[in-house]
């Protein structure tokens, strides 16, 4: 065994996973699925509130924290941008072995999501009335609303230190730790709303007030975990609090990221206003079925953000052969996870939105089951494409990124405005999602093919082989 090597295990916590070593396909399965775990997790959090809102409260419940979502995506796509970029410019440096240039990485990432996130606080304090106005909510709904978007609010520095642990440990390999956290934490959020709301009698403010106390004990831990495995990392080289270099290079990859999710979120809040024209009833079967949508398309971006992390390693160790490899892995993954979830939705659609509902309207199920009837066979499509982001995003390849998602947004914006005013109505809302997916897919894909790992003079094929060396 060389020097090198045992400095490397003398350095690394057992937690931490080198992406740039042992086959592909078992590496990428073994490092995602605890992902894939923790967001289903995650999305229990949104989930629970929508759940514990319809049983519990009523219809104009649901279509409240429903249509409150669509905002919370703006906060969410700033939270998700520091995560991505955090993770991407560390995962280069641990795979190169450059410690001290990763730990400056992540405490300039800490300094400056925390400013972010203060900005943040302040625009949400004052303009998310403004915003619901905009958006044309239903009075009957518009003070659920902002009541349940102002505690919100207050809970978005557990979002976005959560977030930036998250990004660290995927980093370093580590996939297992947050899925513990989250596991834990959102179960219990499960359990808080529905005291909160039956025992307390605190209606909608119950729901928001549970998931800020179970997301703040889960950022807590995670944080205090994450900055304990790094000090267990040595390093002679010098380490910043704060380096303007590398907050350049995180910023490249998160800004991109962030203007795509707020974009994405933009987007979202327009066809929210034009889903609002249509009535209580359809909003609140739109917010049973985006609950149900959200959690399957976020869980393809969690598969897909482990690929980014899978390619930036491997960057990062001049490995680029393995991103090929990497690649048709991710879309066995995802496809995988596809075929169970579209049979659900297409054969027991109604079955699942009845868990968010107690005696829904007529109009409010079958706009539900509607919804996912004609998103859920497109789930391949749109699978595809977050896996060939996941390469591009970890490659650096933003340009290419943004473009294939904004024609995805542009496309279905656009058609949902058109489709809605003709004799289709809300149906044509849900029919310009899969013109978005499929044209955006294409542009992702051709990308990926253009990527430099795909010259194969250049990066020949190679037999992965483990061995005791590693």
């Amino acid at each position: 065994m060389g020097e090198h090597t045992k400095k490397w295990r003398e350095c690394v916590s057992p937690m931490n996973k080198d992406l740039t070593v042992g086959k592909p396909e078992t590496v990428l399965w073994q490092f995602c699925l605890p992902l894939f775990g923790s967001i289903i997790f995650q999305q229990l959090y949104n989930i629970a509130d929508s759940l514990v809102a319809g049983k519990f409260i009523g219809e104009n419940a649901l279509a409240a924290v429903g249509n409150s979502y669509e905002v919370t995506l703006i906060f969410i796509a700033f939270a998700f941008g520091c995560n991505i970029g955090c993770s991407v410019i560390v995962s280069q440096f641990f795979g190169a072995k450059s410690y001290g240039q990763m730990k400056t990485a992540v405490y300039t990432a800490i300094l400056s999501s925390a400013v972010l996130c203060g900005v943040l606080m302040v625009f949400g304090i004052l303009g998310c009335d403004t915003l619901l106005q905009w958006i044309h909510t239903p009075q009957e709904i518009f003070a659920d609303s902002k009541l349940y978007l102002d505690i919100y609010v207050w809970g978005l520095p557990f979002m976005f230190f959560y977030n930036i642990a998250t990004g660290i440990f995927s980093a370093l390999g580590d996939s297992r730790t947050p899925f513990i956290f989250l596991a834990f934490s959102s179960t219990a959020n499960i359990a808080v709303d529905i005291l909160f709301v039956t025992a307390f009698q605190m209606g909608v403010a119950g729901v928001a007030w549970a998931t800020f106390l179970c997301q703040g004990v889960s950022c807590v831990l995670s944080m205090v975990v994450v900055l304990r495995r790094l000090a267990q990392i040595h390093t002679t080289e010098p380490v910043r609090p704060f380096s303007w270099t590398v907050f350049r290079q995180i910023a490249v990859i998160a800004i991109p990221s962030i203007l795509q999710q707020s974009f994405i979120s933009v987007g979202n809040i327009i066809i929210q206003s034009i889903i609002n024209g249509f009535g209580a009833s359809v909003i609140a079967g739109y917010a049973a079925g985006v609950k149900l949508n959200n959690l399957v398309l976020t869980s393809f971006t969690t598969l897909a953000n482990g690929i980014s992390n899978y390619t930036a390693q491997n960057i990062g160790a001049q490995k680029l052969q393995r991103i090929r490899s990497g690649y048709k892995a991710g879309i066995k993954m995802v496809w995988t996870l596809c075929v169970p979830l579209v049979l659900l939705y297409l054969l027991a659609g109604r079955w699942v939105l009845y868990l968010f509902m107690d005696e829904p309207t007529g109009t409010a199920i079958q706009t539900g089951i509607l919804y996912l009837r004609i998103l859920s066979p497109f789930y391949f499509v749109i699978s595809s494409k977050l896996v060939a982001d996941g390469i591009l995003r970890g490659s650096g390849n933003m340009v290419s990124f943004m473009i294939a998602t904004f024609t995805d947004l542009i496309l279905r914006v656009v058609l949902a405005m058109i489709f809605s005013q003709t004799a289709l109505g809300s149906t044509g809302i849900w029919c310009a999602w899969p013109f978005g997916w499929v044209i955006a897919a294409g542009i992702s894909l051709v990308f990926y093919r253009k990527g430099k790992w795909n010259d194969r003079k250049a990066y020949p094929d190679e037999v992965e082989t483990v061995s005791a060396a590693e």
